[in-house]
């Protein structure tokens, strides 16, 4: 069995680049997974990776045998301290995959259901938005401004929600939103209807903006309802990816009544 060693070796250096860098990750349309659950939650969605990148420390773990076996791809074994190297977690698994990043496509002709995120810069923000979305049945989403949502802190956020959902990044948010047919629901922090006297069971296009600004008056201004969360007048906002959970929620939970 050949291990990697050297640090300077072609694939070790890309790798790494894929890990820190965005623009390596656009230019290739590679991204880095790490850890088992992403990696699972890769193979049960699209099938073989890339590449398996496999501490050699690691191959003893049923779990990781296991991967190893299901990846359909021989894997690329590598020095326990290089592949700490590579990682970026704090305690890696001893486990990684390289993936193509799915295309993006217009998705706004067949959706129910969608989220459109302006200027979100945190990486565990916009994780955890997207891991509630596909949660709560939204399997759609348009970007802006925000941060990478394929670098390995986002997608170590969101929990394999990634490979449940459409992710499509865009330069004209408000001309996008304005395409979608369905309602255009924007969360704003005064005034607004209440969110619980709100009928969501329809066609709804959900607006989330960034961490401090909020939303842009340009693309507020296209949506068709202003929506606000009922809160103690002691607070005066929500952290947007719980402000997001609490609105997809209660909107899959009339889908869910208008079922019954």
């Amino acid at each position: 069995m050949t291990i990697l060693r050297s640090r300077d070796n072609p694939r070790i250096r890309r790798w790494r680049r894929l890990v820190t860098e965005r623009q390596t990750r656009r230019r290739l349309g590679r991204a880095w997974l790490e850890g088992t659950r992403l990696v699972s939650a890769y193979l049960a969605a699209h099938g073989n990776p890339v590449a398996l990148i496999v501490s050699a420390q690691a191959l003893d773990s049923p779990e990781i045998a296991a991967l190893v076996n299901d990846a359909g791809v021989a894997p690329t074994v590598v020095a326990p301290a290089l592949f700490d190297a590579l990682a970026d977690t704090e305690t890696p698994q001893g486990v990684a995959a390289e993936i193509e990043i799915p295309r993006a496509t217009s998705i706004l002709d067949d959706v129910e259901q969608c989220i459109f995120l302006e200027g979100v810069q945190d990486p565990g923000n916009l994780g955890a938005i997207l891991r509630s979305a596909a949660a709560f049945d939204v399997h759609d989403a348009v970007l802006s401004g925000c941060v990478d949502p394929w670098a390995p802190k986002v997608l170590r956020a969101a929990m394999g929600a990634h490979f449940a959902m459409r992710i499509q990044e865009t330069r004209t948010l408000p001309a996008l939103l304005g395409q979608f047919d369905g309602r255009r629901i924007c969360t704003v922090p005064y005034g607004g209807t209440p969110l619980h006297a709100l009928d969501l069971r329809g066609r709804n296009a959900w607006v989330f903006g960034g961490e401090g600004q909020g939303v842009s008056d340009a693309t507020a201004g296209t949506a068709t309802t202003l929506a606000r969360i009922p809160m103690a007048d002691t607070t005066e906002s929500l952290n947007v990816a719980v402000a997001a959970s609490v609105c997809l929620y209660e909107a899959a939970r009339q889908r869910r009544l208008k079922r019954q």
